[in-house]
């Protein structure tokens, strides 16, 4: 989907396979996940190969199988296993979950004055925000970039134990920087060291703290002052995606280096389809990292506009979709008609001629070549002579304008399929126009002897916002049926951001241009910018929990411009709103034990707990507090799914909330519901005496099925005081009839 980066999409299709062929007698690698580390007594490194010798009954075998031990965060290795050695581990009383390593893919300016953040913000915490360091797992980092130029900033944070890695780029401002490639394979792309090939971390890691950059732009497209949303705040690197993609095994092992490190946020735009919670190694890693107080914020997958596509689903995780802003890049098409019009795209060319001739790939097809669709400019379906110094009319927009420099056309007329919020750069002049203009293009080119067109340099025209990315995953999500996600928005579309000089600014070979800021659209946008939020908010509030964080964005989120039910699947709470996230009045807060109560009543028994909490087996899920109601969590959002069979809606939701608002405080509740679904709020009023002082409500959702036609129903909790408003969304999501 994403056309900017049609190369790399290319060799990311793998997200799902494994690394090695599917023949039963072959050995593929295998995460083998342990839990928390042990106490004192046998290594790690000693433990795992014993494991491996029971399994697999041979010495060297066993040590040349393990690939790598996971050791200082959390407790696990990997190794190479063969289908009954997978089985043999899976009983062992020590292991919680043995699963393949399988490859996930990345999701890939005036955003902060759009949210609130503008250059002049008051930023009295500057010192507490330099003292937080941020971790990315990510494509490397491009150091040189004015973005992370380090004038100004004090000592690195005596707290920090993480290092620089066959990296010279490192300074006061990029403080860590480390890579994984555990099989040490690398591509002709793959640089094997924390450096950038494409760019995409870089992007990330300047949007969440970039320094302020004046003139910044894309030759020209974009011009502003680029900053992250937190500048002060320090970068540590974690390069786990190549060109290949994102293995699971490195991951992981960021996760284990990262947190040890002492990274205060963890920001991972990547993604693959979603697994149970210990079987997928950014759940398995967020987990530790939340057990240290370490926030992770990922992105939600760009498989919208599809429902169930959801990704990065576990509760301890904030799941961040993407927004539009109210800029959008339009490029307009001029015909020799004197007819005008305006498509999509990032076109960073200036016309050099008033008038170019034009064809359409119908009209310019190699007759020789027998496969692909001449109409829509497949690659290789063009006759070069018909085509060398023309723009060129294409049925479809998914990278026409790479055939037709390839065929020495002058610039590239795409049509969309569908109307779209995104736009993409091109590598020759070019522009997609909308499904309602293309047959009065079509039929100019075939009723005009000498059909001429020209294509201009974009321009960005306002639009109503904020509303949901068309590619941004929706929910619900299939793993736990009970919690709304994504839980929040924020912007990914269009966004102007550092990028390395290493890929071309299309990521296109024959692309001459090296820039140091780039446009590029995806959930993996959004991420860091959710990500600098959080950081934002823990800069003012340092006690807070990784839960609070999350609840504080979560309930003083701007609502979202939704326009049909499954848009709002994949808006979450909203688009962040961080100045107002600050001060949020109240928050849900949510502790490691309360995410123990929530597994036990997931089904997960007390040894697979006990390894995952406290690397023992002695947790005893009776002696927790029970996880009540629907959700069994004191998440900011109430959701369920209703099962095929339900012939009426009933749900409860307990939940408690702290008072971070005025000392003395009563919050008055209000509900908005449709007609027919009986949302009932107990007590309807919070009484609050001091700061820090916990209050519990129950919110009981009762309702017949009959009246509502949509799959859908959607109500909102807000508690009010004086000075506050505390939005709590309600989504109740029932089954429909094929």
């Amino acid at each position: 989907m994403f056309r900017s980066l049609l190369v790399l999409v290319l060799s990311l299709c793998l997200v799902t396979t494994l690394v090695h062929g599917s023949n039963d007698n072959e050995r593929k690698e295998y995460i083998v996940y342990m839990g928390a580390l042990q106490g004192a007594g046998t290594s790690a490194m000693v433990d795992h190969h014993n494991l491996l010798l029971t399994a697999i009954g041979d010495e060297d075998i066993a040590r040349e199988s393990k690939i790598y031990t996971y050791r200082k965060s959390f407790n696990g290795f990997v190794a190479r296993l063969l289908p009954h050695e997978v089985q043999s581990l899976i009983a062992e009383k020590r292991v919680v979950s043995v699963f393949p390593n399988t490859v996930r893919k990345l999701h890939t300016t005036r955003t902060w004055d759009f949210l609130g953040m503008s250059e002049t913000l008051s930023r009295a915490n500057a010192q507490k925000e330099s003292d937080i360091i941020v971790g990315l797992l990510d494509s490397g980092i491009w150091a040189e970039a004015p973005s992370f130029n380090d004038t100004g900033y004090g000592p690195v944070p005596i707290k920090w134990r993480g290092k620089c890695v066959d990296f010279p780029g490192c300074n006061r401002k990029v403080v860590g920087a480390k890579y994984f490639n555990l099989n040490q394979t690398y591509t002709d792309q793959d640089t094997p060291s924390p450096v950038d090939d494409e760019g995409h971390g870089t992007h990330t890691s300047s949007t969440v703290a970039g320094v302020f950059v004046k003139d910044a732009s894309l030759y020209g497209l974009g011009t502003g002052t680029a900053r992250g949303g937190v500048p002060s705040a320090r970068i540590a690197m974690y390069k786990v995606c190549w060109v290949n993609g994102c293995s699971d095994k490195d991951v992981l092992a960021a996760f284990d280096e990262a947190i040890a490190d002492g990274v205060d946020l963890i920001s991972a735009s990547m993604g693959g389809p979603s697994r149970s919670f210990f079987e997928d190694p950014i759940a398995i890693g967020s987990f530790h990292a939340m057990t240290k107080g370490i926030l992770t914020s990922c992105s939600a997958g760009n498989d919208g506009p599809d429902t169930s596509t959801v990704q990065n689903v576990a509760p301890w995780i904030m799941t961040v979709a993407a927004s539009g802003t109210d800029r959008q890049y339009r490029t307009v098409a001029t015909l020799g008609s004197g007819e005008h019009f305006s498509g999509i795209s990032i076109n960073t060319f200036s016309p050099q001629k008033m008038m170019y001739p034009l064809t359409s790939g119908a009209l310019a097809v190699n007759v020789s070549e027998p496969y692909g669709n001449a109409s829509a400019c497949d690659f290789g379906t063009l006759d070069k002579n018909k085509v060398m110094g023309k723009i060129v009319y294409c049925l479809g927009s998914n990278g026409q304008d790479y055939s037709i420099k390839r065929s020495g056309g002058a610039g590239a007329i795409m049509t969309l399929e569908d109307d779209t919020d995104t736009a993409y750069s091109t590598v020759i002049p070019g522009t997609s126009i909308f499904p309602r203009d293309s047959k009065m293009i079509e039929q100019y080119i075939n009723s005009t002897k000498n059909p001429q067109a020209v294509i201009q340099k974009s321009i960005t025209i306002n639009v109503s916002a904020p509303f949901v990315a068309s590619f941004s995953s929706r929910g619900p999500q299939n793993i736990n049926l009970n919690i709304l996600k994504p839980d929040i928005s924020a912007p990914g579309i269009d966004i102007l951001a550092a990028y390395s000089k290493l890929p071309t600014t299309t990521g296109f070979p024959s692309d001459d241009r090296h820039t140091v800021f780039n446009i590029i659209s995806g959930t993996s946008m959004a991420c860091p910018h959710a990500s600098a939020a959080a950081v934002y908010v823990k800069s003012i509030h340092p006690d807070w929990s990784p839960a609070a964080v999350k609840s504080a964005l979560m309930t003083t989120a701007t609502p979202m411009k939704i326009i049909d039910a499954d848009a709002e699947l994949g808006s979450g709470s909203g688009q962040i709103n961080p100045t107002q996230a600050v001060n949020p009045g109240l928050i849900y807060d949510i502790s490691t034990s309360d995410y123990i109560s929530f597994l036990c009543k997931e089904g997960n028994n007390n040894t697979v707990i006990g390894l995952i909490v406290g690397g023992t087996e002695n947790i005893d899920c009776t002696k927790f507090k029970p996880a009540q109601g629907t959700d069994g969590l004191n998440y900011p959002t109430m959701h369920t799914q209703l099962d095929s069979n339900s012939t009426s809606i009933s749900a409860t939701f307990y939940r408690t909330v702290t008072n971070v608002g005025y000392a003395t405080s009563v919050y008055t509740s209000k509900v908005t519901s449709p007609r027919g679904l009986l949302v009932k709020v107990i007590p309807e009023t919070l009484k609050f005496s001091k700061l820090n002082e916990n209050q519990s409500f129950t919110v009981e959702v009762k309702g017949s099925l009959e009246p509502f036609g949509s799959k859908l129903l959607s109500a909102l909790l807000e508690w009010s005081d004086s000075k506050y408003n505390v939005k709590n969304h309600i989504v109740i999501l029932r089954p429909l009839a094929d």
